[in-house]
């Protein structure tokens, strides 16, 4: 397997993403994620976007990092915000999520960020127990689904 840095607009990171918002409609009903990201959200030092390749060159999983600060939707300095974390259906259960996640929390903490933090849904129970597993606990709601009851907010100090 191989991890590429790319933008968060490359054509595989959109089509990618476009299987996510799908899978989260069948999931939730609702479109898919509605948080607004930007391709400059995560471009270093602020942010970095992952894309995994599997031997043949297809991409099979992302997964990217934003800075946040202090902010009205209930980030924190320092905030390094989880986004767009997906497997394909074939690679699944393989470690992919568990490498990349790796990989930013690596980077994350390199760029000085203090925190990790996630928001999911509790749809998602693959999600919540990779992120259990490795090492985050439940936190205080944040960003733009923390008024819904589905949403389930986690973090993990970023220590050196």
């Amino acid at each position: 397997m191989i991890i590429r840095q790319l933008p968060f607009d490359h054509p595989d990171a959109v089509k990618l993403n476009d299987q996510v918002q799908a899978e989260y409609h069948v999931r939730y009903g609702d479109g898919g994620d509605a948080t607004v990201l930007a391709p400059e959200d995560f471009e270093p030092p602020g942010g970095v976007f992952l894309i995994a390749y599997d031997e043949t060159g297809a991409p099979v999983a992302t997964g990217g990092w934003r800075a946040q600060d202090a902010n009205e939707e209930g980030n924190l300095d320092g905030d390094a915000e989880l986004k767009r974390m997906y497997v394909v259906d074939a690679m699944r259960g393989r470690g992919l999520a568990r490498r990349i996640l790796a990989a930013l929390e690596e980077d994350a903490r390199a760029a000085g960020r203090r925190r990790m933090v996630l928001e999911t849904g509790d749809q998602q129970p693959e999600a919540i127990a990779l992120y259990t597993s490795s090492g985050y606990g439940p936190c205080a709601k944040f960003g733009y689904y923390r008024h819904y009851e589905s949403s389930r907010c986690f973090a993990k100090p970023l220590t050196p």
